[in-house]
């Protein structure tokens, strides 16, 4: 009779069958992710397929309503670390809602740091490259659910810059043109359409790659949902998650 075998063992000694039993435990999941200068703090409540985004850490009153959010509604958030629009990458500046795809990412690396030789920028771009999917695969939701990004403008950005580049567009508030939905997916639009808020759609119609996450959302065939106001303005961005949260599917 030949011995036993003994059990396969995985992380800090545990045995493979211990560590698919209690792997699940909240101590155990990384509470951070990162790309370049993106450091990204991790947020979760309970079970959910949704994710939620705070991609510009300036955007201080989005950072306010997703944290406070977080506190009671179920899914995974990621919070940007750093206090600025803008992150650091080698000796220069990135903006990270234009680094997950690699046109994107060199148009704004060149134009925020004019003064590098292309030597410098081809180094960047292969730490994006490298870490890209990564963090990508982190943010995106399971099949089906959704990823919602909050964001904050200033005065000279608003819905109707979007409206170009729309494949349908509702806009009940046009007196606000600051507060509004962006969405990739015609049913979430459907139902976007149905509330009391402006909504575009970027489905098919954008055709330029800018390196943002709602384009690469919108190749992918991924629901992503942008909730943009005002800088300052949380009791609208409190309003619009709480309806966005208990509509869509």
């Amino acid at each position: 009779m030949s011995p036993a075998r003994p059990a396969r063992t995985g992380r800090a000694g545990w045995s493979r069958r211990e560590f698919l039993a209690f792997g699940w435990l909240p101590f155990l999941r990384p509470r951070h992710i990162q790309l370049a200068g993106a450091r990204f703090r991790i947020i979760r409540k309970g079970r959910s397929q949704r994710r939620f985004l705070l991609i510009h850490g300036n955007e201080e009153t989005a950072r306010t309503v997703l944290t406070e959010f977080m506190r009671t509604g179920p899914g995974v958030a990621y919070l940007i670390e750093t206090h600025t629009r803008n992150v650091p990458i080698d000796s220069g500046e990135l903006d990270p809602n234009r680094m997950f795809s690699r046109a994107g990412a060199a148009a704004n690396l060149k134009m925020l740091n004019p003064g590098w030789t292309p030597q410098q920028l081809e180094h960047a771009l292969a730490v994006l490259d490298r870490g890209r999917e990564h963090l990508v695969r982190a943010l995106f939701p399971p099949d089906g659910g959704l990823l919602c990004a909050l964001h904050n403008n200033s005065p000279d950005y608003s819905v109707q810059d979007e409206v170009a580049l729309s494949d349908s567009v509702s806009l009940k508030e046009s007196g606000n043109p600051h507060a509004f939905f962006l969405c990739t997916q015609p049913a979430d639009f459907a139902v976007l359409s149905r509330s009391p808020y402006n909504v575009v759609l970027q489905h098919d119609k954008p055709s330029a790659d800018d390196g943002s996450l709602s384009r690469l959302a919108a190749r992918r065939g991924v629901r992503y949902l942008n909730l943009e106001v005002r800088l300052g303005d949380a009791d609208r961005q409190r309003e619009m998650l709480a309806w966005a949260a208990r509509n869509l599917p």
